[in-house]
């Protein structure tokens, strides 16, 4: 304006004011929303004895922080409030070791999920919520579904020892020795891959207990007396047996068909009768499948099957025990009974579709790629892989794909996933932008040839990370 002449110093002085309370605003406002995320977080002193660095730097912008705030309380004029010494380099300080703190906190979340991979499947806070009361090892209950699909808890006794699992349904199923989270001296990750791998070693011998006891016991009591999880698989184990006894005897087949019949009638009486809530979904579960059985027993009767090499059978879903382990076989592929603990729950009907489809995955897998169901709405895509990875006992973790997804997102996902070696649906995967299902697609095929080429370990998006091999994609779309 050709009239500031007057006031224009003054002018100067108010714009050099104006600039400055607005650049004390944004440091501000960017100070207080990150010491609120932190603050809680390097409260817990489990937390600052792991972190030491992180929490000197922490402790002289907390210093700053209240110095600043109790002065600005005093007077809230703005001019006050902002008029305090170096208040703008004190928050541009401020700002920058938060920033170091919080790049530091990712490197020991990093750390943590290394370790421990099924920790990658947990949002940062709920990690830090698990990380900062390593005393207490029940606090990290309200996160163990996220980590191990069908334990809702842990059973402890008065000590603090871990005696079994419970699923949500309230299955529990004794551990086959005691775990101690004391020992680990505040380790979380340490004592929860302790469970991992005692679950296994648990399922893998009621397993092997089950097998042996079923020839001895009669059918409907044996039904009653093992998780849920072991009488869907020992029974599966025991009807390829027995089929494969029945081709190879002539006529055994319509006999068998009549033994299937009376084993879902005797089934169904039990259902009947009066049954703990557990139970009775056990036997739902076991009715499902075992239909199925017979139905594929008519079926081979029908087509006249006289060989286990005929197509017919081999195409069926087929349990095998080979000492130590259950082996699951389809036409060509075979794969090792996972042993994850998945509760006691409801199994999909099996139609004709359903079968196709698990052949197609099954076809996949023993190439090392994943499968891709596509269809309408509602039509039970996503539903059939998490029943195949029920059948072999794989943990299967749903991740539903939206527009706002970010591929630093999803290699974090493909990171746990690859050292879990755990099986991922991913829904409605066409939602994906064109930009990030580039990258992802990358991801995808890196872990695939890792796979393929045997290695024990592979770089994956700049960090060296082991792999296990039974880690799987599999995508639904809806074309919609």
């Amino acid at each position: 304006s050709p009239f500031i002449k007057p006031f224009e110093q003054e002018m100067k002085e108010w714009e050099e004011t104006l600039v400055l309370i607005q650049d004390i605003m944004d440091s501000w406002l960017k100070c207080q929303s990150t010491w609120l995320y932190l603050e809680p977080i390097f409260g817990s002193e489990d937390i600052l004895a792991q972190m030491p660095e992180e929490g000197r730097k922490f402790g002289i912008v907390d210093s700053y922080w209240r110095d600043i705030m109790g002065e600005a309380s005093k007077d809230t004029h703005v001019l006050v409030a902002t008029g305090q010494p170096n208040m703008l380099g004190r928050l541009q300080e401020s700002n920058q070791l938060l920033e170091e703190i919080q790049k530091g906190l990712n490197n020991y979340l990093e750390k943590k999920r290394l370790y421990f991979p099924r920790f990658f499947f947990l949002s940062n806070d709920e990690l830090l919520e698990i990380l900062s009361e390593t005393k207490d090892p029940l606090r990290v209950q309200p996160h163990l579904k996220k980590c191990f699909e069908g334990m809702s808890k842990l059973e402890f006794n008065d000590t603090q020892e871990i005696l079994g699992m419970v699923s949500s349904e309230n299955e529990v199923v004794p551990f086959i020795h005691k775990i101690v989270p004391a020992k680990a001296k505040g380790m979380v990750e340490k004592w929860l891959l302790q469970v991992e791998e005692t679950m296994i070693n648990s399922i893998r011998k009621s397993i092997k207990d089950s097998l042996a006891s079923y020839s001895q016991t009669p059918r409907t009591n044996w039904v009653l007396e093992w998780p849920g999880q072991v009488v869907l698989c020992v029974s599966s184990t025991y009807w390829t047996q027995e089929v494969e006894e029945a081709l190879s005897t002539p006529g055994g087949l319509h006999e068998y068909h009549l033994k299937c019949n009376s084993q879902i009638d005797e089934t169904v009486a039990l259902v009947r009768g009066k049954l703990e809530p557990g139970a009775r979904v056990t036997l739902g579960a076991l009715i499902v499948l075992d239909v199925h059985a017979r139905d594929v027993v008519a079926s081979l009767d029908d087509q006249q099957t006289q060989s286990i090499a005929e197509f017919s059978w081999i195409s069926q879903l087929r349990y095998y025990f080979e000492e130590p382990d259950i082996v699951v076989r389809m036409i060509t592929t075979d794969i090792k009974y996972g042993c994850e603990y998945l509760g006691n729950s409801l199994r999909l009907v099996i139609t004709p579709l359903t079968d196709r489809c698990y052949r197609t995955l099954m076809g996949a897998l023993k190439l090392n790629l994943g499968g891709a169901p596509e269809g309408p709405a509602g039509t039970g895509k996503t539903e059939t892989c998490k029943d195949l990875a029920k059948a072999v006992a794989k943990q299967c973790v749903v991740f539903n794909c939206s527009d706002g997804l970010d591929y630093k997102a999803m290699g974090k996902f493909f990171k746990g996933l690859a050292q879990a070696g755990a099986w991922a649906c991913f829904d409605e995967f066409n939602r994906i932008e064109l930009e990030v299902l580039s990258v992802v697609a990358q991801q995808i095929l890196s872990i695939q040839v890792a796979v393929s080429s045997g290695a024990k370990r592979f770089i994956f998006e700049g960090t060296e990370i082991s792999i296990n091999p039974t880690c799987t994609m599999f995508i639904t779309m809806n074309p919609g």
